[in-house]
Formats: C-alpha cells, sequence, structure tokens
C-alpha cells in the first residue's frame, strides 16, 4: 500500500534510510516490486539507452554459497567471522535487488553520464520503497567490487553492481542521520 504522504515533497523530506540487518517481513509482494522497479526505471537518461539493470535475488542460499565462493576466490578460505558476516549480508532484508550500471560501449554518451542514470536508478529504487511504505538500504561492499561476484550474476565485463538494494519493513524505528547545513553546501552564481 502507498504511504499516505501529503506531497512528493514531504516524500522528499522525509525519506530515510534503514539498515538491511535491522529489516522484517513483510517486504512488498511481487506486484509492489514491480511497480517500485517501474517507478525506478524513470530516471534521467541522455540518449535513451537505459544503461542499467536489476537482479532480483530469490535464493539467499545460493546467494551466500556464490558470495562465499567468490570471497574463497578471491581472499582464501573464509575464516568464521568472515562466514557469518557473509551469511548476514546475504540473508538480512526481505527482498534483495543489485542494480547494475550497463553503460552501452560505443554510445556517444559519456560513461559518467551514464553510471549518473544507474546511480539515479537507485536513488529512485529507494524513494519509491519509501512511497510505497517500505524502508530500503542501498549498500556495496567489497562484492559490489569483486568480479567473481558480477560474473555469478551474469554480469558483463563492462557493467559494474551501482549497490545490493535491500528492502523490507523497519524491524525498529528508524534513526535520522545529521543532515548537511543548506549554507553549507548550496552557492549562488555570479
Amino acid at each position: 500500500m502507498l504511504n499516505d504522504l501529503s506531497s512528493p515533497a514531504t516524500l522528499l523530506a522525509t525519506r530515510r534510510s534503514g539498515k538491511p540487518r535491522d529489516m522484517v517481513a513483510p517486504g512488498p509482494s511481487p506486484d509492489q516490486l514491480r511497480a517500485i522497479l517501474t517507478a525506478a526505471m524513470r530516471v534521467p537518461d541522455h540518449g535513451k539507452l537505459t544503461p542499467w539493470r536489476f537482479v532480483v535475488v530469490e535464493d539467499r542460499d545460493a546467494f551466500a554459497a556464490m558470495l562465499q565462493e567468490a570471497f574463497r576466490a578471491a581472499r582464501g578460505g573464509p575464516d568464521r567471522a568472515d562466514v557469518d558476516a557473509i551469511d548476514q549480508f546475504a540473508r538480512q532484508a526481505p527482498t534483495l535487488v543489485v542494480v547494475f550500471s550497463s553503460p552501452v560501449e560505443g554510445s556517444k554518451i559519456p560513461l559518467w553520464e551514464q553510471q549518473l542514470s544507474a546511480g539515479a536508478c537507485c536513488m529512485n529504487l529507494v524513494t519509491a520503497v519509501s512511497a510505497y511504505g517500505f524502508v530500503a538500504g542501498w549498500l556495496t561492499g567489497w562484492a559490489a567490487f569483486d568480479r567473481g561476484v558480477h560474473t555469478a550474476l551474469g554480469a558483463s565485463e563492462a557493467e559494474q553492481i551501482a549497490g545490493f538494494v535491500f528492502i523490507g519493513s523497519p524491524g525498529q524505528p528508524l534513526e535520522d542521520r545529521p543532515r548537511p547545513d543548506y549554507a553549507a553546501k548550496v552557492t549562488h552564481w555570479p
């Protein structure tokens, strides 16, 4: 169900991230997730290249095993603390969407603009999650930069993980973080 917010400005001004390790069920239904991902795709996209894509992780046990194998291949056998951390990462929150930056090679559109479009997808995704009454956490970490993880998730050589977006319901009240001072971040020119 959509949040009852008085305006889109309220949604943007009050959206907060949640800690994936604190998220609980329910997550979005398949229809809600489809609507959320459809909204996430409505981003600036110079050249209409759609330089991003989503992978919805269904089997968390298989995902955890894949992460263990990628960790082992890159760093040697994980110790017990690594295994526990990887398992916790893989299984947190009810829903997991991996967002890929998928640049279109040979395009006249600069790579940077294509990567920014993928980042905008992530931002639209976490905002749409909030609009549907859930909470999202956008993470990276070592797995986002590991080629073994990329390959296992079907990535091309040019693709990069823009983020692991965990989605669920808050298991505890969300804490707001300190926000930047307007005057420290905004200037007017000339």
